[in-house]
């Protein structure tokens, strides 16, 4: 007798983890707080070793490793390190890997570049890539990521405290309990939620900090057949749908803010490096960083968020598609310009989109974005030529012009469902198969030039009605 097929279930809701910030222990006594300084001295360096470790091999990071190195720490605390390391290795290994295969990406592009340009070398000004090691992450911020074995949140009953803090410390047995009190909107937002077990404790300007989290459950309410709207993601706009809409910038008064405080931190650099030459100790070198860079970074973020809740707000009946993007192994020849992209915090958009997508119900999916910005709608041609500038996008092949960002979210709406090009794995057979089809795309249109006439130059044309049913093909 056949087994029946089971069924899948439809996706109905989804579940989004909210965090509660910000509540500050302050309600300890100063002997409480220096029981968790002498926890983190021991803790960090332990982490710091079992992220070295877990860098440095090349297997993939286990936080079940047997314990390795020697510690002051309960066996419980030990494997919360280990585990709290394992997490910060795998998100550096994962970074780095999609930068290397960004840079032979970019290897094999050149060399291809080069060839082409074979007997015209004088006009090859092109440089060729160069891959530069990644240091090994540095833990600076005291921080425990902490599960239920070392950390318990215990409601208080009896007292003017909102929760007792139960933390495991050096010495066993004895667990150190820390008051915690909870400020009105940290209540409104805990309103009737099941806490989660895990919370994380960090120290920041001499002072503790606690965070908690809670599960939420959110109705889907994207329908199967709405329409798809792709979001580009860039600096001249944050955000740019396939609507022709378009939402937050970096340009202006940010440009000129983060251009003041780099020649500011430039500035200080050359001071540092010339007192570091006269035997200066590091300890009384000054700083490079400055408020002001890290309160317009802030600022940036905030913006960010503006434009994503606009664009949230605008397209709620919609499903939104947008570019999987990978800001570490986005590179300019100019410093200037690498600078101006970090500052621009394009990394925190496709998180934010995801995240206000699934706080209202919507539905959001991320698509290859290789090449979205370079291959034609009509032909499916793919060079970087196809960009004159920044702001413009004209096919070299048929002619298809428009605004660069405008047409990129336009692509990107349509590799929605596109299950060739979601299987390609890397960059070059995603050129590969768009090559493929443009050169199905010129097969089926010099049949219908020989049954409409005499031939006309490809280059020159407008991109005729007949030809768009291709596109999606």
């Amino acid at each position: 007798m056949r087994k029946k097929k089971r069924k899948r279930k439809k996706k109905t809701k989804q579940t989004i983890t909210r965090a509660v910030t910000h509540i500050r222990l302050i309600e300890a006594n100063p002997g409480k707080l220096e029981a968790l300084d002498q926890l983190v001295a021991v803790y960090l360096p332990l982490c710091q070793q079992y992220t070295t470790l877990f860098c440095e091999a090349e297997t993939s990071p286990d936080k079940y490793q047997e314990t390795v190195f020697k510690t002051d720490l309960s066996d419980r605390l030990h494997r919360v390190a280990i585990q709290q390391a394992a997490g910060i290795a795998k998100s550096v290994r994962t970074n780095r890997a999609n930068a290397y295969q960004a840079y032979l990406e970019d290897v094999a592009d050149y060399a291809q570049a080069k060839a082409q340009a074979e007997g015209r070398m004088s006009a090859f000004k092109r440089r060729e890539p160069t891959w530069t090691e990644w240091d090994l992450p540095v833990l600076r911020v005291p921080v425990i990521q902490a599960n239920v074995n070392v950390v318990v949140l215990e409601k208080s009953e009896d007292s003017t405290f909102d929760y007792w803090l139960r933390v495991s410390t050096l010495d066993v047995g004895n667990p150190l309990r820390v008051p915690v009190k909870l400020a009105s909107y940290h209540k409104r937002a805990l309103e009737g939620r099941t806490l989660n077990a895990s919370t994380t404790l960090h120290k920041r300007n001499g002072v503790w900090w606690l965070t908690l989290s809670f599960d939420e459950d959110v109705p889907l309410q994207t329908k199967p057949d709405a329409p798809t709207v792709g979001v580009d993601v860039g600096i001249a706009h944050f955000l740019t749908t396939s609507t022709n809409k378009a939402y937050g910038s970096f340009h202006g008064k940010m440009a000129r803010q983060h251009k003041h405080d780099r020649e500011k931190r430039r500035r200080k650099a050359k001071l540092r490096a010339c007192l570091e030459k006269k035997g200066v100790p590091k300890g009384k070198l000054p700083s490079t960083s400055s408020e002001t860079s890290q309160r317009l970074s802030r600022h940036v973020k905030q913006e960010i968020n503006r434009a994503v809740n606009a664009l949230v707000k605008d397209h709620r009946d919609a499903r939104l598609i947008y570019e999987d993007l990978n800001v570490a192994s986005m590179r300019f020849k100019a410093r200037v310009m690498n600078s101006y992209l970090y500052a621009s915090h394009l990394g925190h958009i496709p998180e934010q989109l995801a995240w206000a997508a699934a706080k209202q119900g919507m539905a959001a999916h991320t698509v290859r974005a290789a090449y979205s910005s370079q291959e034609c709608p009509c032909c499916h041609y793919v060079d970087r030529a196809n960009r004159p500038n920044q702001k413009t996008f004209k096919c070299l092949v048929c002619g298809y012009a428009d605004q660069a960002d405008r047409k990129a979210a336009q692509t990107l709406a349509g590799r929605w469902g596109d299950r060739k090009l979601a299987a390609c794995r890397s960059t070059s057979e995603v050129k590969a198969l768009l090559m493929t089809r443009h050169e199905a795309w010129k097969q089926q249109n010099q049949q219908r030039i020989q049954d409409a006439g005499p031939p006309v130059q490809l280059s020159f044309w407008d991109p005729p009605e007949m030809f768009l049913e291709s596109s999606h093909e």
